[in-house]
């Protein structure tokens, strides 16, 4: 089984730290102990991360052998993360893919690299692929030929805020109550929680390998897509969504219709919805053999989109590089902007003549007697902003937020109201209701302003 054991901390490179999996594995690398040292095409991406000041920081492309050459230096595994599916201006991505393979492994087998860790995608393993797929499995055909020995994992769909594909069902299921599908929404398919792939990527670095070779990964659930998409509807409090098969929606068609209902990019969509035209489960399960299942067993699926849902659930619209606090199915900053749930908010303010730290003091207080109807206090009381959870029968979920801060002699007091709506029933209640909603919260921050003043 998996032995972490070792003198003293080994060196490891992350290719794709700033990317989805990358900026989620390398700080917790660095909680297993080991000396972390990332690659990154544009390092300024990485500024006011917080666990930037303890990593080694590499400048360098997959497509530029001098520059790996340089990051190679002293690394003990290679962390394969990149992928070019996708990338604006890179029409042949498949092209890319194969070169920057046989550039990681040339380079790391001149550099004396112990092991590569590759992340490549479950598929058939027989039959014609698509494109993305095929191109995934040729640089895990380059890196296994290589003389660097070399840990393959292949898994599925991952499950996690800002995952390309799990993004695609959150997009399609909250704004289609009814969706035109292809065949592929019957295909078998077996998802895989961001924390359990961290905990097999983290894992590879040190399991035994007496060859170079593939292992399957996958979660304890295969299901058919559709019915992926109507757990998450079911989790998310939303009404099953109704499919109806066109047998004459191909592929590409499939991919120009989600690049216009949701906000993922065409050039993402297509090579996904490509994909999504094989069964994607792992074939054997050899992986149990060299690597510890995690603690608490493999997540479900439900149990996974519950925790990517978590920030909905709890009212937190804004996120930090705070990885010491976060779960892996947290968003990042570094995620792509369509990537997360779409958050509605309000903000308005009033200003007053009394200093910030004597407003604080009379804030709960006049929020807890202001009679505000269909809110609640939703927090503990240890900060000086005070938030309130919505008691009303909404399409959504909302927050309300007040903080008070210094700003020119005086105070500001400020109203956050977040709003998460709920399918498409929550996106039309929202803009539907602008006219009384602008009136309404003008008239809640008027009533805890009075209540601050006679205070």
């Amino acid at each position: 089984m998996t032995d972490n054991s070792s003198a003293s901390p080994r060196r490891v490179l992350v290719t794709g730290a700033t990317g989805y999996l990358g900026g989620r594995l390398a700080p917790r690398l660095l909680d297993t102990g080991y000396t972390v040292r990332v690659l990154a095409r544009n390092p300024d991406k990485l500024d006011g991360v917080p666990w930037a000041a303890d990593v080694e920081i590499a400048r360098g492309d997959l497509g530029d052998r001098d520059s790996l050459k340089k990051a190679f230096v002293d690394v003990d595994v290679v962390y394969y993360l990149v992928h070019s599916m996708g990338s604006p201006g890179d029409s042949d991505f498949a092209k890319t893919e194969r070169e920057s393979a046989e550039n990681v492994a040339a380079v790391a087998a001149e550099a004396g690299v112990s092991r590569i860790v590759y992340l490549g995608g479950l598929h058939p393993e027989t039959g014609e692929l698509s494109e993305h797929l095929e191109s995934r499995a040729e640089v895990g055909r380059i890196l296994i030929e290589s003389p660097v020995p070399t840990f393959v994992l292949q898994a599925g769909v991952v499950i996690g805020s800002g995952s390309a594909s799990f993004e695609m069902i959150r997009h399609l299921t909250n704004r289609l109550p009814v969706m035109t599908t292809p065949r592929w929404v019957h295909n078998k398919i077996q998802p895989i929680a961001v924390r359990d792939i961290l905990h097999y990527l983290i894992g590879a670095a040190e399991a035994e390998l007496p060859v170079s070779r593939t292992f399957d990964v996958g979660g304890p659930d295969v299901m058919e897509y559709g019915e992926m998409m109507n757990t998450y509807a079911d989790v998310a409090g939303l009404r099953k969504r109704q499919m109806l098969v066109l047998p004459v929606l191909t592929p590409r068609l499939a991919g120009h219709w989600i690049g216009l209902v949701t906000p993922i990019p065409r050039g993402l969509a297509m090579p996904l919805i490509e994909s999504l035209q094989f069964d994607a489960v792992a074939s054997e399960s050899d992986i149990d053999s060299v690597v510890d299942l995690p603690e608490d067993g493999l997540t479900s699926f439900r149990e996974s989109v519950r925790l990517a849902l978590r920030n909905i659930d709890e009212g937190e619209s804004e996120t930090t590089w705070s990885d010491a606090v976060s779960a892996p199915s947290d968003p990042l900053p570094s995620d792509p902007d369509w990537a997360g749930e779409v958050v509605y908010t309000d903000v308005r303010s009033v200003y007053l003549g009394s200093g910030p730290d004597e407003i604080r003091k009379r804030l709960r207080d006049a929020v807890e007697s202001g009679g505000l109807k269909g809110w609640r206090i939703d927090d503990d009381g240890s900060s000086n902003t005070v938030r309130l959870v919505s008691t009303s029968a909404l399409p959504g979920k909302a927050w309300m937020l007040y903080r008070a801060s210094s700003a020119g002699g005086g105070t500001r007091l400020e109203q956050c109201t977040d709003f998460f709506p709920r399918g498409l029933a929550g996106r039309v209640f929202w803009y539907g209701s602008l006219p009384a909603r602008k009136v309404l919260l003008g008239r809640t921050l008027q009533a805890v302003m009075a209540h601050v003043d006679r205070a």
